[in-house]
């Protein structure tokens, strides 16, 4: 890392590994991913953990899981804060010997009582700037044996202004904001600081985040003028709100990212759904990895919240898997038919096997619970078993299990002996097609009977038609 000023566009992911990422959180590192991709550009990931007591070495490997399975390849990283502090103490000092940061006495119980007289007041509470130094005021006497922490001198009079690419111009007043403590009477720095000092030193031009960072915006600003740095451009992306309109949360059951490949769910198509989540390109509901990247600009993203809907991204999943290659849908459900106890079949067979069932897919859960099916059949429905298995029709199915007994196995073979003892029969494929699929499937509704029952063992065949 230097500080180095660079045109080219460098933006960063920097979760908090204080617990399980979720969707909403993995919005926040899918934008940055793409603006860098689009611009030719630098992605960073970064690890927030100073909050020691929180953070855990299980969230971050979910984080990195979730970004690995989700494709968002990071060039640089990941940094952790908890590994800088010597830096970040080094440019407390400079800001420290510049004049910018002074040390504050004031105890716990005489800032509470301060709130406290100033809510009662109607006043926003906020620090008073008893300690901070003026010229021509005299301090209050240091207190005896009192470590204290680090106050930012926040400029007085006039306003931060920023043109958020989300929010528009956004202009706070000075005066809404009190001195900021930017370091902990142990030494230790806090959260507004470090990101100020990681966004300085990794020279990020784009900071893309979600909008409850916006509070922090113009502290942020008012310490990157301090250091005499160039602030980056922001974009405050609105929050999103689960299915039943609230933040999404772990606490509201959001899931972990991960769970969302446990679901069989395609990484392309979840980030298909994200970006829909949030930016827009027309009416376009469906499109490649590379389509998005190709369109992707901050200029597109949405200024509302965006709700989440399961049934939605089951429906993208589904476009997904059906516009999947046969071949690369046979690797990508290979695991969860091993997980089924489905094995031994080869790479030809499983993949004309998705071919005939993805059409019916949501997930590749789906998809592997109907090649299951060819292996291990379907229990019918006693109402199915009765609606079609007729004794009408035990004479015709007596003779297919002839038939198919005989012929070549092939799936021109198969047809044509069905339509053979169609024809010896007088019945109409449906006649007979549904019964065999509720004794071999156990369920009416398959595709063709001819491509299923080539999938099939002539043996598992034969003894599924056994009619008692």
């Amino acid at each position: 890392m230097t500080q180095q000023a660079s045109k080219k566009t460098r933006t960063r992911f920097a979760p908090s590994p204080t617990g399980f990422i979720h969707l909403g959180n993995i919005r926040s590192a899918l934008y940055p991913w793409a603006f860098a991709r689009a611009t030719g550009g630098i992605f960073i990931l970064r690890i927030e953990d100073t909050d020691v007591e929180r953070s855990s070495q299980a969230a971050v490997d979910v984080i990195i899981e979730g970004m690995r399975w989700l494709g968002l390849d990071y060039d640089e990283g990941p940094f952790y804060q908890m590994q800088r502090m010597d830096r970040y103490k080094a440019v407390l000092a400079e800001l420290q010997a510049a004049g910018h940061v002074y040390p504050c006495y004031m105890s716990v119980a005489e800032l509470d009582a301060l709130r406290e007289q100033q809510m009662a007041a109607k006043e926003k509470p906020r620090y008073d700037g008893t300690w901070r130094p003026e010229p021509g005021k005299t301090l209050p006497p240091v207190p005896a044996g009192v470590q204290p922490v680090l106050r930012f001198k926040n400029p007085q009079g006039g306003s931060v202004v920023w043109d958020d690419k989300v929010k528009g111009r956004i202009e706070i007043s000075n005066d809404e904001l009190d001195d900021l403590v930017i370091a902990r009477p142990d030494g230790t720095p806090t959260y507004n600081f470090c990101v100020v000092v990681d966004d300085m030193d990794m020279a990020i031009t784009h900071v893309i985040r979600g909008d409850d960072h916006v509070n922090n915006t113009p502290r942020q600003i008012n310490i990157f003028r301090a250091l005499g740095k160039a602030v980056p451009v922001y974009a405050h992306l609105p929050t999103v709100l689960n299915e039943q309109g609230e933040k999404m949360s772990k606490r509201n059951g959001a899931k972990a990212v991960t769970q969302y490949a446990v679901e069989g769910y395609l990484p392309d198509a979840m980030v298909n759904y994200l970006a829909r989540l949030g930016w827009s390109h027309g009416d376009d509901e469906i499109f490649s990895r590379e389509q998005f990247l190709q369109w992707f600009n901050l200029d597109h993203l949405g200024k509302s919240a965006a709700q989440f809907d399961e049934a939605k991204l089951r429906w993208v999943n589904a476009q997904h898997l059906k516009a999947t290659a046969d071949e690369k849908l046979a690797e990508l459900v290979q695991p969860f038919l091993t997980a089924l106890g489905v094995t031994g079949w080869d790479a030809a067979r499983l993949a004309r096997g998705c071919g005939l069932f993805k059409d019916r897919c949501s997930t590749l859960v789906d998809l592997a619970g109907w090649l299951q099916l060819l292996v291990t059949g379907g229990q019918a429905s006693s109402a199915d078993v009765s609606t079609h298995v007729t004794e009408a029709v035990r004479p015709a199915l007596a003779k297919l299990a002839v038939a198919l007994g005989r012929c070549e196995w092939n799936k021109a073979a198969i047809a044509a002996a069905i339509k053979q003892v169609l024809v010896e029969s007088g019945l109409k494929m449906p006649q007979l097609a549904m019964p065999v699929r509720v004794l071999v499937m156990g369920t009416p509704q398959t595709p063709s009977l001819d491509a299923i029952l080539e999938l099939m063992t002539r043996e598992d065949v034969m003894a599924r038609l056994k009619i008692d």
